[in-house]
């Protein structure tokens, strides 16, 4: 059987009613009128505790193109964090609803398709990546759809996100689920996995290849990890680097090259005056940061790419550090927006900034091949319970998670669960 292969899930009885609770489940194919869900409303804007509310809202109605899926598990990434801080925007300003449900990594279960659906059916066992767009612009037809006037984030620009029973995606979402892997094991990767696929893949001619060196930053983390995995794929090489000495033998048990801790560096931050006194101390500090490097590449090698994400802290060191004609990759600020470098070494050695977001369903799938076929590793830490999803949220804000990448279970019932009938008896006992 391919690895891909979808069952079809066995007749079971169940009532019908107009709302289940958390991880009851509703006979195949039938939408209850309303759904728990963790609501955001613009009230009440600030940390996950306060932020994130249970509340029972109306299930979502779905058009043409569009699939209703119920949800077995759901991923935790910084953007919920955003959502519910109202920051660096409020999500209410582009979808105008009046309450948000964040959540833009899941796994579950076709429940209902739109009349134009042909690729899916009630039953398919799926993963959801997270990109959306109207599909009828030159970029999502020949071009490329992550350039769309139209692009936007699922569960972060629009309203309907994965910490709910049921999530309303667009059919293009759709990715097949790696049977081998568990419910909660399947949520937690795509989002990161299709963002770093991107980052180091998605832009030619910096496309990686084989022998090339790759500096990770937050090698521990969700991108970072799946960053190191793919690197090795690729047969190149990556220098991870960590803020926890205890994330070591995390990050080198994933393949990288080396190791470097940043806490042995003081060169971080917006960049000081070029020339001043504080900047002669910083460049020290970067050229010893840069020596570690050469460590690990060998003398004079310097990194043909960044994998940058913290932003602020460590873009005047990316940038600096980077290869004559090199690129340094950016999808976030974690540390901050305000990024700072001296342009000198930006222009005189031809290096490449490039800003990435996500990835479209082409790059998507290609990384969710991988993890099909067992490629990859979901390095999944920490699973949280439906009623504790403000506190994974929290961890995150705090860096306080573990390395690797969070779940939370939504309708399944327990974790370790592969299979929809297994999932079916497990609910029973509740």
């Amino acid at each position: 059987m391919a690895l891909d292969t979808q069952q079809q899930i066995a007749t079971y009885d169940a009532p019908k009613k107009d709302l289940y609770e958390i991880g009851e489940m509703p006979p195949l194919g039938h939408v209850p009128k309303q759904m728990y869900a963790w609501a955001i409303r613009r009230e009440r804007h600030g940390e996950p505790d306060q932020a994130f509310k249970v509340e029972v809202v109306d299930t979502w109605k779905i058009d043409s193109h569009e699939v209703l899926v119920l949800v077995m598990a759901a991923g935790v990434n910084y953007n919920g964090v955003w959502a519910g801080l109202g920051q660096p925007i409020s999500p209410f300003d582009g979808h105008k609803q009046p309450y948000h449900i964040a959540g833009s990594d899941a796994a579950g279960i076709v429940w209902a398709v739109g009349d134009k659906v042909t690729r899916w059916k009630v039953g398919d066992e799926v993963v959801i990546h997270c990109n959306q767009d109207d599909g009828d612009d030159e970029e999502c037809n020949g071009g490329d759809p992550m350039f769309s006037p139209t692009q936007r984030i699922w569960g972060y620009e629009t309203p309907d996100g994965s910490f709910a029973q049921f999530t309303r995606v667009q059919a293009q979402q759709l990715m097949p689920r790696p049977r081998h892997l568990s419910w909660e094991e399947s949520a937690c990767y795509t989002l990161t996995l299709a963002t770093a696929y991107r980052m180091l893949f998605g832009h030619h001619p910096h496309d990686l290849k084989p022998g090339q060196n790759v500096l990770v930053w937050g090698a521990s983390g969700g991108l970072g990890s799946y960053a190191i995995q793919l690197i090795n794929t690729a047969g190149a090489n990556a220098i991870g680097v960590i803020s926890d000495e205890s994330k070591r033998d995390f990050v080198l048990g994933l393949g990288a090259k080396g190791v470097i801790n940043r806490n042995d560096f003081k060169c971080w931050g917006q960049l000081p005056k070029v020339n001043s006194p504080e900047y002669n101390d910083w460049l020290k500090e970067a050229r010893k940061f840069g020596k570690a490097i050469w460590d690990i590449t060998g003398k004079g090698v310097n990194v043909d790419m960044v994998f940058e994400h913290p932003g602020e802290a460590t873009f005047p060191v990316s940038s600096l550090v980077c290869k004559k004609g090199g690129m340094v990759v950016i999808c976030a600020g974690t540390t901050g927006f305000n990024c700072t470098f001296d342009v000198r070494y930006m222009w005189m050695h031809q290096k490449r900034l490039q800003g990435s977001h996500f990835a479209h369903l082409k790059q998507a799938s290609a990384a969710n091949k991988l993890m099909i076929e067992r490629r990859l590793d979901p390095c999944m830490s920490e699973v949280f319970p439906w009623a504790e999803i403000p506190q994974a949220h929290t961890k995150m804000l705090k860096n306080q998670h573990k390395p690797g990448n969070m779940a939370v279970l939504v309708q399944a019932p327990r974790t370790g669960l592969k299979t929809f009938e297994d999932t079916l008896e497990a609910s029973r006992s509740l």
